[in-house]
């Protein structure tokens, strides 16, 4: 296995672990603002929290999906191309989806200082600034993730030898 995918496979564990922490703390999250509904002290900052922990859940989640290559795609056409041309076409996606994230991140962290003055309405001693974090962080992290495969592509010489018809993503992988 080479280094490139070595990283590659540590970075997704990584961003696993992430996730899964992410979906544990909201599981809890939400079945103690359950009880204490339940009970009759429902708990004034249990909405919004749950919806700040999904929103991150579903931007670190894209990362972990860029890393395993699970976005949504439409590899039919590219798969019905030359190994040169799929090749080609797979390098200009990555360099579309790295400038769109690029873009995404830098407007992210020119925002997140702004918002440090605003705070969350429930929680008035946690500033926005925090939570809107993740738009910068995960940009970079999906930035990372696409960046592995552009080296790959890059790099590749030959078409995979993972039989005829197989898609790029899971060729280089």
């Amino acid at each position: 296995m080479g280094s490139m995918k070595r990283f590659r496979a540590a970075y997704g564990r990584f961003l696993e672990w992430l996730v899964i922490m992410l979906m544990a703390v909201l599981a809890m999250e939400v079945t103690l603002g359950v009880i204490f509904r339940f009970s009759g002290a429902a708990l004034i900052w249990y909405d919004e929290v749950a919806s700040i922990l999904l929103a991150w859940l579903t931007f670190y989640g894209s990362a972990l999906a860029s890393v395993k290559r699970a976005h949504i795609g439409c590899p039919e056409v590219v798969e019905r191309m030359s190994w040169r041309a799929r090749r080609a076409v797979g390098i200009l996606v990555q360099i579309a989806v790295i400038a769109f994230f690029a873009l995404l991140g830098g407007v992210g962290a020119w925002i997140t200082p702004v918002l440090a003055t605003d705070t969350m309405v429930s929680l008035p001693s946690i500033p926005m600034s925090v939570v809107q974090s993740v738009i910068p962080i995960s940009a970079v992290l999906i930035i990372v993730a696409e960046l592995t495969y552009l080296v790959d592509l890059i790099t590749a010489r030959r078409p995979p030898e993972t039989g005829e018809g197989a898609a790029l993503a899971e060729a280089i992988q």
